[in-house]
This record gives C-alpha cells, sequence and structure tokens, in this order.
C-alpha cells in the first residue's frame, strides 16, 4: 500500500501558561512557572494544594451560557481548543467535504468533575434518585470527539481513545494512521482533561504520585532534579487539524511540519510504576523510529513524559541513552511539564505542540526548576535547564507513559516538498 504523507495544518490550545497557541508558546519559550494554589476547590486539607490549572477560565468568554452548562470542564477546553484549531486550519463545513472529515478525541479521565458533583449530590440528599439528565453525556471521555464532530458537521471517523497519560499521543497515532491508508482526509485530534477536584488530587495524593511542595509550588515540578518529588497535575487541552499533502497542497493551507511516525508499546511490569530499566520506552521509541524511516541522529530534540517522580525521569533517561546511544549527547531533552505540570491525558497533544512549535520556530523550551544535578542521571546529557535554546531542529520526537504501562511516541519533522 501506498501511505499518503500527513501533515499538520491547524493548531489549538488552551492551557496553564496561555489560552491560544501564541500565548502557550510564548510563556513555554520564556520558562514561565504555571503553577500556583489551587483555586477551583478548597484544598486546605489535603496533602497537595496547588496545581497548574487554567488561569481566569470562565467558559461563556467562549460559549453560550445555557451551552456551557450541559457539558463538563473537558469538553469545554476540548471545544474551545478543536474551535482554534479549526479556524487556524481554514476548514469549514462548506470548503471540504465534511464525510472525509473525522475527529479523534482523547482524555484520560473524561468528566471526573461532573462525577463527584452527581454523585455527592445524591450522597447529600434523602437517597431519591434526582441525577441531572445530563449526567451520563457530560461524564463520559468519548464525548469530547462527538460534541466536536457536531459543532462542525465533520462525519469522518470519530472516537475517543483511552490510555491515561498516552492517551491524546495515541489518538494522534489513530489519526496519522487513518489519514495515510486513505480512511479520511482531514482528522481533528487531540486530548483533553480537567481533573483538579477533590476527587483528582485527592486520588493521586493516596498513590504519593504528587509534590507536596505547598510552601514553594512554583518550583514543585522539577523534572530531573534530584529533589524532585512527584508530579504538579494540571489541566487543558490541545489539538491539531492533521491532513494529507496531497488535500492540503491541493487547498493551499498553510502547513507547520508533517508527522513522520508513531509507536505505542507496553512496559507489562507494573500497574503505575515504569519498568526500572525503561522497556516500554526503550521499544516506543524504537518502533517510532522504526515507522519514520529514520536513524536515531536524524532527532534533534525530546519533549520527554518528565514527569519529576524519582523513579520515572531515571528509567526514561535511561531509555534514550539506550535508544540514542552515542547521539543521545547530541540531543536536546525537555520536560515542559516543568511550566504546564502534568495534563494526564491532554499532555500528549499540549506537548506535541511544543515539539511543532520547536521544530517551527527551532528553539527548543526549556525544563525550569533545576537546582540540584541528580548523581543518578548521566550529567552529558542535555536537559535544557532553566533557559531556552536555539538550534535548528529538523525533527523532534514527543514522549508519553501512561499508568497501565501504556507508552506512545510521535514524531514530527520538518515539512519538505
Amino acid at each position: 500500500m501506498d501511505l499518503k504523507r500527513v501533515v499538520v495544518t491547524g493548531l489549538g490550545a488552551l492551557t496553564p501558561l496561555g489560552k491560544t497557541v501564541a500565548e502557550y508558546w510564548q510563556a513555554l519559550s520564556d520558562g514561565v512557572n504555571g503553577c500556583d494554589y489551587i483555586q477551583q476547590f478548597d484544598a486546605s486539607k489535603f496533602k497537595t494544594r496547588f496545581a497548574c490549572e487554567v488561569k481566569n477560565f470562565d467558559p461563556t468568554d467562549y460559549l453560550d451560557r445555557k451551552e456551557a452548562r450541559k457539558i463538563d470542564r473537558f469538553t469545554q477546553f476540548a471545544i474551545i481548543a478543536s474551535d482554534e484549531a479549526v479556524k487556524d486550519a481554514g476548514i469549514n463545513k462548506d470548503n471540504v467535504d465534511v464525510d472525509r472529515v473525522g475527529v479523534i478525541f482523547a482524555s484520560g479521565i473524561g468528566g471526573l468533575i461532573t462525577f463527584q458533583e452527581e454523585v455527592l449530590n445524591f450522597a447529600s440528599g434523602d437517597g431519591t434518585p434526582r441525577f441531572n439528565p445530563f449526567f451520563i453525556p457530560k461524564m463520559i471521555l468519548d464525548i469530547a470527539a462527538g460534541q466536536i464532530s457536531i459543532r462542525h458537521g465533520f462525519r469522518g471517523p470519530n472516537y475517543a481513545v483511552v490510555s491515561a497519560c498516552a492517551s491524546s499521543t495515541n489518538a494522534i497515532i489513530d489519526a496519522f494512521d487513518n489519514i495515510r491508508i486513505g480512511r479520511a482526509d482531514i482528522i481533528l485530534t487531540g486530548g483533553s482533561e480537567a481533573v483538579i477536584n477533590a476527587a483528582g488530587v485527592g486520588g493521586f495524593n493516596a498513590m504519593k504520585a504528587l509534590s507536596e511542595r505547598n510552601d514553594d509550588p512554583a518550583t514543585a515540578s522539577r523534572p530531573f532534579d534530584k529533589d524532585r518529588d512527584g508530579f504538579v497535575v494540571g489541566e487543558g487541552a490541545g489539538a491539531l487539524v492533521l491532513e494529507s499533502l496531497d488535500h492540503a497542497l491541493a487547498r493551499g493551507a498553510k502547513i507547520y511540519c508533517e508527522i513522520a511516525g508513531g509507536g505505542a508499546s507496553a512496559d507489562a511490569h507494573h500497574i503505575t510504576a515504569p519498568h526500572p530499566e525503561g522497556l516500554g520506552a526503550r521499544n516506543v521509541m524504537h518502533t517510532a523510529l522504526r515507522d519514520a524511516g529514520m536513524k536515531p541522529e536524524d532527532i534533534d530534540y525530546i519533549n520527554v513524559h518528565g514527569t519529576s517522580t524519582p523513579l520515572g525521569d531515571i528509567a526514561e533517561s535511561k531509555a534514550i541513552l539506550n535508544v540514542f546511544g552515542k547521539y543521545a549527547y547530541d540531543l536536546n531533552i525537555s520536560s515542559t511539564k516543568s511550566m504546564t505540570g502534568h495534563s494526564l491525558g491532554a499532555a500528549g497533544a499540549i506537548e506535541a505542540l511544543a515539539c511543532i512549535m520547536a521544530v517551527t520556530k527551532d528553539i527548543i523550551p526549556p525544563t525550569i526548576n533545576h537546582f540540584t544535578d541528580d548523581p543518578e542521571l548521566d550529567p552529558q546529557l542535555n536537559f535544557t535547564f532553566n533557559k531556552a535554546q536555539h538550534r535548528t531542529v529538523n525533527a523532534a520526537l514527543s514522549n508519553t507513559f501512561g499508568f497501565g504501562g501504556h507508552n506512545a511516541s510521535v514524531i514530527v519533522k520538518k515539512y519538505q516538498p
């Protein structure tokens, strides 16, 4: 089968660092911290009292008030980011074949805020089952893809992908595959997450997964720092318009970059901890390179999973050294989670955007909050600590790994006619 080339023609973002792609990228480049004390609920009794929230968010700035009430915060994020991407790509139901335009959109958890609200309302009553008629459609994580397709009239492939924190990278890979084998001309893809509530923060606290640096939340997310103590939960959405190259050229679309390849693997090791030698991470990067027809030396930048957990950062660095060998020392590596926090099922899309902009602008966003070298990490690896670096970025790889041992990697590269 002759596989079609796939390019990116539209981008959208709603993140703790900015409510548009331009704002998000500027903040990333400047090394801005997106973490602060939690505003969405009273976290004063929680072990972790901070997060990377989308700041000053009012859904009615974007959506009709009645419409906004019928959808969970994660779907609001998804719609808003997708609207930006669709507008950026210059597509609408009048200038494309909507039967050939799909939506594959991910979330790791879905409507957790709605779920908590409905259960608490029921528990505080007299036992009479009074539930919001929109409870289920607000909660289910596939509803973001459904709502986006309804909003724009896109009737191509439409579904959600869930693989915990690898979810939206897997969604991008599925979109890429559907286009390159000819099932669609365009697919809007990405991911969204909004779980900064009592259940989300309390659940991750119970697992001892979150940083508890309550005295200094601005520096709590410390990927690859010796004193890292867990991740910082984030929220937001990232959206990408993927399109076959011939279709994009035919309509004169702006092209950001090309999707080169992707891969998926499993650790088959533990429900939450990574394989200590980074076996799954190693396998998924090998798979992505093979799928892209690329060699390790072809990659200039890796946006790592880099969650700021004691075990995860070491396992991923071991995997990079194994896959890239001597070329690992020529790479720029950074974890933008040091700025955005970990947005779970949205992380892959938000970080793919960072890779796309790095390829487009030839700037490597930094890993901020580095204070103390970790002796367990190879000191020759360039983690782009604390300040962005300028270099030619011909190709970038994005890693995302999820609870359950799910791993996904996607590679983007400069578009060459």
